[in-house]
């Protein structure tokens, strides 16, 4: 396959990383379902322990041809040097954490980060003097106020979950690296067709792949992506003695559903703004967040920053948690379930679900409040989408 780097992003994620097979012509990627791989000779393997060019492949835990095909998949979409897929996503997050904090530095946070990323913050790094501050990063200046001498990593999401406030990321990375920090962000709600952190700044960008990249509820997974060579080696290092690393056959049903990205997200999107506007015109609605609503705040550097909305909208029924739960309970179409991304409507409360490890006063100061329902749109038809929803929300 001719170089993908300057191609589309609907062509990178069919065709990046799939190369044909050339033993056998096979045009999906195979799976390489093996722990250990032969060395022609002693010289190729003393060479594959080097990571020498003329090497090969080791154990899968150190790299797997499979695996490989999914890293440089997502690499490319997101043009990165390399990236590193994970077991699962909070292995990404953990990763990240790991390789970038050391013994008493210090984690600027965004405030409404996915909850067990806060969470091991708060409960785990403690233990090797890591502290963690965590803020609203909608506004830079509350990141530029946070920053110590000892802080060597700013962590953001954006769009976050489940508030969607939009981070700036230019103007947040160029914050940190005045303070000699480095930037990771979590891509997960946007995926790389939607935005690309690396090109805006950041070091480094990871994804749960268990959402809009592998698509079908089905694997969890997680990528981490490195900018730069010096990082991305750093990273792979640890990445290789956590052995937090990704089973072939998990590699290989992500790049069957990445292949489906573009359209997916397409059509998720298209549903999304649609539904997003009959939200903000119904009555029983008290507001609504989705980052290409006109409505909201920062619209205008979601459309700066981002190629799209996404697929997940943020509300708040009149009548608060109790006339939620009752729209939870009584919709038929979408599925009372956590997670994102997958082709099928999911909806759920944050604060009693995703966000339960974070405490009360947390949630409240983040902008999670009892009364925000989540909504993550699948592909499904509209009509029947609005239909059901209306259903409920006209017996609230």
């Amino acid at each position: 396959m001719h170089d993908l780097h300057n191609k589309g992003r609907h062509t990178q994620a069919i065709h990046a990383g799939n190369h044909v097979d050339p033993q056998t012509g096979a045009v999906s990627v195979p799976i390489y379902q093996s722990s250990t791989f032969a060395f022609k000779n002693a010289d190729h393997g003393a060479a594959s322990f080097r990571g020498d060019p003329e090497g090969g492949f080791i154990y899968t835990r150190l790299g797997n041809p499979t695996t490989m095909a999914l890293e440089e998949c997502i690499a490319t979409m997101e043009n990165a040097h390399g990236g590193m897929a994970c077991a699962t996503g909070m292995a990404a997050v953990n990763l990240v954490y790991y390789a970038m904090l050391g013994q008493n530095q210090h984690v600027v946070c965004a405030d409404t980060v996915y909850g067990p990323s806060r969470t091991v913050l708060e409960t785990q790094y403690p233990r090797f003097g890591v502290e963690a501050t965590f803020v609203d990063t909608s506004d830079p200046a509350n990141v530029a106020a946070a920053m110590r001498p000892n802080t060597t990593l700013v962590h953001i999401e954006t769009p976050d979950n489940p508030t969607l406030k939009i981070a700036d990321i230019p103007a947040i990375c160029e914050i940190a690296h005045q303070h000699g920090a480095k930037v990771s962000v979590d891509n997960t709600f946007a995926s790389p067709l939607l935005q690309n952190p690396l090109e805006l700044g950041a070091d480094i960008v990871l994804h749960s792949m268990t959402k809009f990249i592998n698509g079908h509820t089905d694997v969890v997974a997680g990528m981490v992506l490195a900018k730069e060579p010096e990082l991305y080696n750093h990273l792979l290092k640890v990445h290789k003695n956590l052995g937090g690393t990704m089973d072939p056959h998990q590699a290989w049903l992500v790049l069957r559903g990445v292949k489906s990205l573009g359209m997916r997200m397409e059509r998720a999107q298209e549903n999304s703004m649609k539904l997003a506007r009959f939200l903000e015109d119904h009555d029983k609605i008290e507001w609504v967040r989705y980052p290409f609503l006109e409505s909201h705040p920062q619209y205008e550097l979601a459309k700066r920053q981002m190629r799209g909305g996404g697929a997940v909208i943020s509300f708040g029924v009149k009548g608060g948690l109790e006339a939620g739960k009752k729209l939870m309970d009584n919709v038929e179409l979408p599925v009372l379930a956590v997670s994102l991304g997958g082709i099928e409507t999911l909806i759920e409360h944050p604060a009693s679900m995703t966000h339960a490890g974070i405490s009360r006063e947390e949630q409240e100061k983040a902008g999670l409040s009892d009364g925000l329902v989540r909504i993550a749109v699948g592909c499904e038809d509209y009509a029947d989408i609005e239909a059901d929803l209306a259903r409920v929300l006209d017996t609230i």
